[in-house]
C-alpha cells in the first residue's frame, strides 16, 4: 500500500465508479472497504466465508462485485424466505433456481444451500466479472452453471418443463432508485416486468415464484404493474446493521397461489 492508498477512501464511489471498478482488488483493499463504509473487515463476506478465508482459496473480486455482491448477510436471508414459499409449492416439481444477473453467483449459492436438491443456473453479461465468477465458484467445487450472455440468450434451449422455476432477479438499478419516491421497479436495467414477461413466455408449463431485489422505499405504481403479473405475492424486509437501510425481496408466485395469506 502506497501513501496514496492510505490516504484514499475506500468507499462505494471509488470502488462502483473510480478506478478500481474494474481492478482486481487485493485483500487489504477488500477488509479496507468494510472497514471504512461499514466499520466491519468481514463486511464483504461471501459464499460463506470472511474474506481472508475466501481469499486464501483463490477466490477474487472486482472492485465493482465487492460493492455489487449479496453478501452473506442478505445471501442467506433471501435464501431462507424463497425456501419457505418454494416449500408450498405443487408437489413433484424439482426445483431450478435461475439468478439472471449473477454477478459473483453468491445468492446462487445461499438459495442452493436453503433450498436442497436444487439446480442452479446463472447469467453474466459482463465478461471480466463472469471470468472471474466462473473460476470462483470451479476453486470452491460449487455445483452452479453459469454462462457469459444476457439474460434473454442465456435462456435460450434451457428445459425447465413441469419444474419449479425460482427466478432471482436483481438487474442494475441504475437511475431507478429515487430517495423521494422510492425504487421504481419499471425503470431499472432492463425493467422488471421485461424479465418476467420473458421468463413466463420462455416456460409456459412451469410454475414460477420470482424474488425481486427491493429497497425499504418502493414506487406503488410500479410495483401494482408488477403484481399484476402474479397470482399470489409478498414482500420481505431486512435489518441487517450496516448503512440503517433496509433491503429486502419482493416474492410472486404465478401458477400457483401458496397456502397462505398474500401480504
Amino acid at each position: 500500500m502506497d501513501a496514496r492508498d492510505a490516504a484514499e477512501s475506500y468507499d462505494r464511489d471509488l470502488l462502483l465508479h473510480g478506478p478500481k471498478r474494474n481492478e482486481i482488488l487485493e485483500l487489504w483493499e477488500v477488509e479496507r472497504y468494510g472497514v471504512d463504509s461499514y466499520r466491519d473487515a468481514d463486511y464483504v463476506s461471501i459464499y460463506g466465508l470472511r474474506p481472508a478465508e475466501w481469499y486464501a482459496k483463490g477466490i477474487r473480486l472486482l472492485g465493482r462485485t465487492a460493492v455489487e455482491c449479496t453478501r452473506d448477510a442478505l445471501g442467506s436471508a433471501i435464501g431462507r424466505d424463497v425456501a419457505s414459499i418454494a416449500a408450498m409449492a405443487p408437489p413433484g416439481a424439482s426445483p431450478l433456481i435461475l439468478d439472471l444477473f449473477a454477478g459473483s453467483g453468491n445468492t446462487l449459492y445461499w438459495l442452493l444451500r436453503h433450498i436442497p436438491g436444487a439446480e442452479g443456473f446463472g447469467c453474466e453479461m459482463d465478461p471480466r466479472v463472469f471470468e472471474l465468477t466462473r473460476k470462483n465458484l470451479a476453486a470452491l467445487g460449487l455445483p452452479i452453471r453459469i454462462v457469459n450472455g444476457d439474460y434473454r440468450s442465456g435462456l435460450i434451449g434451457l428445459s425447465a418443463a413441469n419444474r419449479l422455476l425460482i427466478a432471482f432477479i436483481a438487474p442494475p438499478w441504475g437511475k431507478a432508485l429515487d430517495e423521494v419516491r422510492g425504487l421504481d421497479l419499471r425503470r431499472t436495467s432492463p425493467p422488471i416486468v421485461e424479465i418476467v414477461d420473458v421468463l413466463v413466455d420462455a416456460f409456459p408449463a412451469s410454475a414460477l415464484l420470482c424474488a425481486v431485489q427491493v429497497y425499504e422505499m418502493l414506487d406503488g405504481e410500479s410495483v401494482a404493474e408488477l403484481r399484476s403479473r402474479f397470482d399470489g405475492s409478498e414482500l420481505h424486509l431486512y435489518t441487517l446493521n450496516d448503512s440503517g437501510r433496509k433491503h429486502g425481496i419482493w416474492l410472486g408466485t404465478r401458477r400457483w397461489t401458496p397456502a397462505t395469506e398474500a401480504r
